[in-house]
């Protein structure tokens, strides 16, 4: 595995442990070279799940898209990195789980929403507004006005 730090292609495993309930596996690495350390998952190769986007087009699912997104919005919150890959690991999880082929990526994005909803409230706010695509102040206060009702 190359190190995403240097780029030596050696590396020690450090640590190996299930997830996604014996799913996939996570490994967690140290380079030889710059003795960095990283994180890789193994995973069994399986049909691709298609995303549906807005307009009908469709892309293979991509956790890297997902976890960029994640990373915006949990941007300055006390969230590790380690939550958001769970968030993702569930996501994912939830998203394979359904035996779907084809996924919209509207549905992706309300799973998300609901495990962000329990881990952070000023995430999630940051995630629907990018996802719901608020329009104008007033969507996104009826959707802050949603949160405090549900409180």
């Amino acid at each position: 595995m190359k190190c995403p730090y240097c780029g030596c292609a050696e590396s020690k495993v450090v640590d190996s442990r299930p997830t996604d309930e014996g799913e996939r596996i996570r490994r967690r690495r140290e380079c030889f070279n710059c003795s960095k350390r990283f994180t890789t998952y193994e995973i069994v190769e399986t049909t691709p799940l298609m995303i549906v986007k807005r307009d009908n087009s469709r892309e293979p699912f991509d956790r890297e898209k997902l976890t960029n997104g994640l990373l915006r919005a949990c941007e300055k919150r006390p969230i590790s990195l380690d939550q958001i890959d769970e968030v993702i690991d569930k996501v994912e999880s939830k998203i394979y789980g359904s035996m779907e082929r084809e996924v919209s990526s509207k549905k992706v994005g309300e799973i998300t929403l609901e495990y962000l909803k329990d881990l952070d409230e000023v995430a999630y706010v940051r995630f629907a507004s990018v996802y719901r695509q608020f329009a104008d102040i007033h969507s996104f206060m009826d959707e802050l006005e949603k949160m405090l009702k549900e409180k």
